[in-house]
């Protein structure tokens, strides 16, 4: 088979919006199909790259309905990227909370709680899917994704699967108000940071306003984390980048996801932009 393939295994918990995302992907040029049997996975390549056409962007959604064969989708993965292709493994996660909720909204059972409760079926799935979990080359949670956002990341994906040796850096502000994010590689609590929601002024204003910005960046224990912090990353980024890691999440959180977290972030954007990376922004609650 040739090497330029690209694959994206789309695969996560029921309910995570794995669908949305083989659409979305659709959407972005990649020939699509969803629920392949594993087993099927290297002779549908095989016949993709001997066809007349153009396909060397491929999308394949994988879960528990392949329930005989899934414990074999590492191994079929080591073959395919021992062939010469690119393979990327994008692993959709969400809170249990989210999940129970969207369950609920829809009014669909899970699949593997049909004569139990939504919650417990979740907690099965998760156990289930844990080391294909650990596979993942990208997790995102999608608890508080639109369907827009939901986009963006995925053609921060696809970028990242067409730019050889370039690894991709998220930087995300959260709320600790909200959840932690189950996405975060590196995951900082800036909480102890001076906090503008205490001034009249500034606390209906975000972290993208100069004067939040000013106020958060002026004191000196702002200025120290960034520079300690800037020089984590400075040492560990290049490391990541040669153990072979294609992306990377940072996220930085403080109480409500608006100020602080915010500001640093669009800091950390600054220092990182004549570096040899794609860096990504997400400020994921800073709408709350």
């Amino acid at each position: 088979m040739k090497a330029r393939l690209k694959l994206i295994i789309v695969t996560g918990l029921s309910g995570s919006g794995k669908s949305t995302a083989i659409h979305v992907l659709e959407d972005l040029g990649f020939y699509c199909v969803d629920n392949l049997p594993v087993a099927l996975i290297p002779r549908f390549l095989e016949i993709c790259e001997s066809s007349g056409e153009e396909l060397h962007r491929v999308a394949l959604g994988i879960d528990l309905r392949e329930r005989t064969m899934l414990g074999e989708l590492p191994r079929v993965l080591d073959d395919l990227k021992g062939s010469g292709h690119h393979v990327d493994v994008l692993f959709l996660d969400a809170g249990d909370e989210v999940l129970v909720r969207r369950f609920s909204e829809t009014r669909r059972p899970h699949p593997l709680a049909a004569t139990g409760t939504p919650a417990s079926g979740i907690r099965l799935e998760r156990e289930k899917l844990a080391a294909l979990r650990e596979r993942a080359d990208r997790i995102v949670d999608t608890s508080a994704l639109t369907v827009h956002e939901l986009r963006e990341e995925l053609r921060g994906l696809v970028a990242g699967t067409e730019s050889a040796g370039l690894m991709t850096v998220t930087l995300m502000s959260f709320g600790y108000k909200y959840g932690v994010p189950t996405d975060g590689d590196t995951v900082i609590d800036v909480r102890f940071l001076p906090n503008p929601f205490f001034v009249q002024d500034l606390r209906a204003r975000s972290g993208l306003d100069r004067s939040v910005a000013d106020y958060v960046l002026r004191g000196p224990e702002t200025r120290e984390f960034l520079a300690r912090f800037k020089a984590l990353l400075e040492f560990t980024l290049p490391r990541y980048q040669r153990e072979g890691k294609s992306y990377l999440t940072v996220a930085l959180g403080c109480t409500g996801g608006r100020h602080r977290s915010v500001v640093l972030v669009e800091e950390l954007k600054g220092a990182l932009i004549d570096t040899p990376y794609r860096v990504l922004v997400r400020h994921r609650d800073i709408g709350h």
